[in-house]
């Protein structure tokens, strides 16, 4: 296999058969089942990644770890874990409740993950992630996925990914998803991982040639949705992370340009009205309103009035009794039309 990234190597055409072109990354504490009903107002195709979910948590945890929103397809569970028979067993569940795929977790170098053997450590096992998968695949119908890095720690080599995603892809996995950073296993923390390691698109979309029959999407770094729409010359599918967060909004334009889905797109006010019948139905059910005003912070963010719609909701949406006219007052900082 050519190894070789060669410049100006002619650009691999994505499929539009593919149907996950956008997703948005699974980011833990940020990607609950409330942002998630957020942003599928926002748009209507995107792939909505849950939290990293783990293994142990499903099968021995009290809570319901699965819980989703109907709204919410397609969705994608996002499993940490190591052992085959524990994946096997939570891909069942899944499918049960109605995801539309499971992803494994062969990313995240935090050492929690790393002590769980899970996450970007099993780069190093490719045969056990390839049991994993083969494991999931004998008991669901529904597609079984991988994210993983471009290496770890001295394994960063090119050849390396592609033992990795060769062995991976031979027990059924056709759909991976790489963040184009290696990730160093020591000596940096999660978020350090995320900023420090140098970015490397050039090496996935070699991985896109050299694997041409595989989908393969891209993460890391990706900021805006023409720097996506550049991606997906050379990939099948872009991740976008912590700007779908920290900027919700820019996914109003997700339908129009990746999906050839011209419909009417929500206004920001209008997404905001949504959210209120959301949480008068959360707080009926004996839920806090910040469980959900958290995820809201940023609707507005570079418009005017939208650092004062920022404070005021941190400042109050905490205090016992908060209801939804913590979200009404801090609407009246907002000086941009409601057809905005």
């Amino acid at each position: 296999m050519n190894t070789q990234v060669k410049a100006g190597s002619k650009p691999y055409t994505a499929s539009n058969t593919y149907k996950h072109r956008i997703s948005i990354a699974p980011m833990l504490d940020w990607t609950d089942r409330h942002y998630r009903y957020m942003a599928r107002l926002i748009s209507r195709h995107q792939l909505l990644y849950t939290e990293m979910v783990t293994t142990g948590a499903i099968i021995h945890g009290k809570g319901d770890y699965l819980r989703y929103n109907e709204q919410e397809h397609p969705i994608s569970l996002q499993l940490g874990g190591s052992n085959p028979t524990d994946l096997a067993f939570c891909a069942k569940k899944a499918q049960e409740y109605g995801y539309d795929e499971v992803n494994i977790n062969v990313g995240c170098p935090s050492d929690r993950v790393q002590n769980g053997k899970f996450g970007a450590c099993l780069m190093a096992e490719p045969k056990l992630v390839a049991d994993a998968v083969d494991a999931m695949r004998s008991v669901v119908d529904i597609p079984i996925t991988v994210k993983h890095r471009i290496g770890i720690d001295d394994l960063d080599s090119y050849q390396f990914m592609c033992d990795f995603v060769g062995q991976v892809s031979e027990a059924g996995c056709t759909d991976f998803t790489v963040h184009a950073r290696k990730a160093w296993l020591s000596g940096l923390s999660p978020k350090q991982n995320r900023e420090i390691p140098p970015l490397d698109y050039e090496r996935v979309y070699q991985l896109k040639r050299d694997f041409s029959d595989l989908a393969i999407s891209i993460n890391g770094g990706i900021k805006t949705l023409e720097q996506a729409s550049e991606h997906l010359k050379y990939v099948d599918g872009v991740m976008i992370g912590r700007e779908a967060y920290h900027n919700p909004y820019i996914l109003s334009q997700v339908d129009s340009m990746f999906y050839q889905d011209d419909s009417v797109v929500l206004t920001r006010h209008q997404v905001i009205e949504h959210m209120i019948e959301y949480i008068e139905r959360h707080l009926s059910a004996g839920g806090r309103i910040n469980h959900i005003t958290r995820h809201m912070l940023t609707v507005f963010v570079g418009l005017p009035g939208a650092k004062m719609w920022r404070r005021h909701i941190s400042e109050n949406a905490h205090k016992p009794g908060a209801g939804i006219e913590v979200i009404e007052q801090a609407l009246s900082y907002i000086s941009i039309p409601e057809t905005a």
